[in-house]
């Protein structure tokens, strides 16, 4: 029995390390939308009103334009993107959440 708890204590002990979670700030520029949440780096549940939106998200008509936190730039490949998402429609499930706006200025992250 002693041999077991041996092994399961070394079994955590080197226990390879999880990976950190993604700054949500970080997500901008190319996003694929997944169609599954285990294949998505991030899930995100898409706000009513931007006063309880931790991202407000303005969609860029060119990849090159989606360079800073906020700026979004949809992609059909995913081999393209730099952050794939899954909206949810549980906003205790997501990582974050975010709320689309029209204009440019009003883009970025809320700390």
């Amino acid at each position: 029995m002693h041999f077991f708890s041996a092994i399961l204590s070394l079994m955590i002990l080197f226990e390879a390390p999880k990976e950190p979670q993604i700054d949500f700030c970080d997500v901008y520029g190319a996003i694929y939308v997944a169609e599954f949440p285990e294949r998505a780096d991030v899930l995100v549940f898409e706000e009513s009103s931007e006063a309880f939106a931790r991202m407000i998200v303005f969609e860029e008509n060119s990849q090159i334009m989606a360079d800073k936190p906020g700026k979004w730039y949809f992609t059909d490949n995913p081999d393209f993107a730099r952050y794939s998402v899954y909206f949810t429609e549980r906003r205790g499930a997501a990582d974050f959440s975010v709320y689309f706006t029209d204009f440019e200025s009003l883009a970025g992250c809320s700390l």
